[in-house]
């Protein structure tokens, strides 16, 4: 390897060996693996990531693609003396093509810069989590990124027209041109997307903007029992229309409050869990009907209590209840789990889960939160005081096998929006057959023959 050669190649500005970033720039969110990246280099165009694949395949380097590194998975951790390559500079919006509501973008683009965009444009980007201000397109791209909006929108690669990728033999591939219509064969696009950064270096991203939304309202509901969440879910769904299905515990709001003592509890008395439904105003009717399915839920006691937003800023702060969860409960060094089983069974899940859990560690407090229109809930463990992170993380882990055994009884899956990356690649089999992991590693030889394109994550 000859790092000399390669600031050749590019400017010497573009390589970085400086101890602390190698630190910063060598890991994501994850606690699993500690980082040991050779460098990073900050490729300024499509041209600068060719001739850095071409690099690696000389000396033989492995890359590991790195974003906004905000993913749990290790997808984005350079453990063993790889090259990462983040896309920090290359984060200019491209174009903007109005009558196809087309914007194409580079990688490191922010998201939330692009939902911005879109805005002032009168377009909307549906894509939308807790780190949208921190998260880059290529990123969300590579784990085909979800959030709270999915039940209405989709995940990402229902927004992802077109891509332009360097695959692992350095070639360039433009990946469904943004056709709308395009049957000629495999869609390439669709097996990058989600790919984790393993096929290939995405180069630029053509997104698909939406048209506006009308005026958005937000409901904070009191529920006593978490299995009535779905049933709130369906009324709620035949007669409005829901973009947004959110639950949280009890515990999770109390950890929110107590960070953010400017946020106010949003009803009278507590309850063992919350429900958050976001709806769009659609009609002229659109209060009366909200007020008959809150009525109908009431008198049935399907929910304890609830209040609706009056304004914007009443909206935001019934989101900022949902969307501080993660950081909140970030100084308590959380274990996190994502998974997804059928939105009907969410509630028998957490259930069994819960009774797993507690009965080999009965110690531990666990924050339950997530998407109930979608069928994904994140499981956080808190570190007890007590307990050494090591030995914490090592007692988190004996709980690993029998929580994925029960979610392969649940024919669920072992992750939902945060990838496999190295910290679930070993659990991979409780979600895929052993046929679809040989196709998947033949996909993976055919993209990146030499094996240095993020290699060691899903498989």
């Amino acid at each position: 390897m000859s790092l000399s050669e390669l600031k050749k190649i590019l400017k010497s500005t573009q390589v970085n060996e400086d101890p602390s970033d190698l630190n910063a720039y060598g890991k994501d969110w994850s606690i699993y693996f500690p980082p040991s990246p050779c460098a990073i280099v900050f490729p300024e165009s499509q041209e600068d990531v060719v001739k850095i694949v071409q690099w690696a395949k000389k000396y033989k380097t492995p890359l590991v693609p790195s974003g906004g590194r905000t993913g749990l998975s290790s997808a984005a951790t350079a453990s063993n003396k790889e090259l990462v390559v983040s896309f920090d500079r290359m984060n200019k919006i491209l174009d903007f093509n109005e009558p196809d509501g087309l914007l194409r973008v580079q990688p490191g683009v922010i998201l939330q810069t692009v939902q911005e965009y879109a805005k002032d444009h009168g377009f909307y980007f549906p894509v939308d989590f807790g780190a949208k201000g921190s998260c880059q397109i290529g990123g969300a791209v590579s784990t085909n990124a979800g959030g709270v909006k999915v039940i209405r929108y989709g995940m990402m690669r229902s927004w992802v027209a077109g891509l332009r990728i360097v695959t692992g033999s350095g070639e360039t591939l433009y990946l469904n041109k943004s056709l709308r219509k395009n049957a000629t064969g495999y869609d390439l696009r669709h097996l990058v997307i989600g790919s984790e950064g393993t096929l290939g270096l995405i180069t630029e991203v053509e997104l698909q903007l939406a048209s506006a939304p009308g005026p958005l309202h937000v409901l904070l509901l009191g529920i006593e029992d978490l299995s009535k969440t779905i049933e709130v879910y369906k009324t709620f769904n035949k007669q409005l229309v829901v973009t947004a299905c959110e639950f949280f515990a009890n515990n999770a709001l109390d950890k929110v409050l107590a960070a953010h003592p400017t946020l106010s509890q949003p009803l009278d008395a507590r309850y063992p869990y919350y429900l958050l439904i976001e709806l769009e105003e659609t009609s002229g009717d659109f209060s009366e009907k909200i007020e008959s399915v809150f009525s109908t839920l009431l008198e049935e006691g399907i929910i304890s209590d609830g209040t609706i937003s009056q304004n914007s800023q009443q909206s935001e702060g019934f989101w900022a209840l949902r969307e501080r969860i993660s950081e909140s409960i970030a100084p308590f060094s959380p274990y996190k789990n994502d998974i997804s089983v059928r939105s009907s069974q969410v509630a028998q899940f957490v259930n069994e889960c819960s009774e797993l859990i507690s009965k080999k560690y009965p110690h531990f407090e666990v924050v339950w939160f997530g998407h109930i229109g979608d069928g994904n809930v994140h499981i956080n463990i808190l570190k007890p005081d007590s307990l050494d992170k090591q030995k914490f993380i090592e007692q988190c882990r004996e709980v690993d096998v029998p929580l994925y055994e029960l979610v392969a009884r649940f024919q669920g899956a072992i992750s939902a929006e945060h990838g496999v990356g190295m910290a679930k690649k070993s659990f991979l089999h409780f979600s895929r057959s052993p046929v679809e992991i040989e196709i998947m590693k033949k996909i993976k030889a055919a993209f990146d023959p030499d094996n240095i394109i993020n290699p060691g994550k899903i498989f």
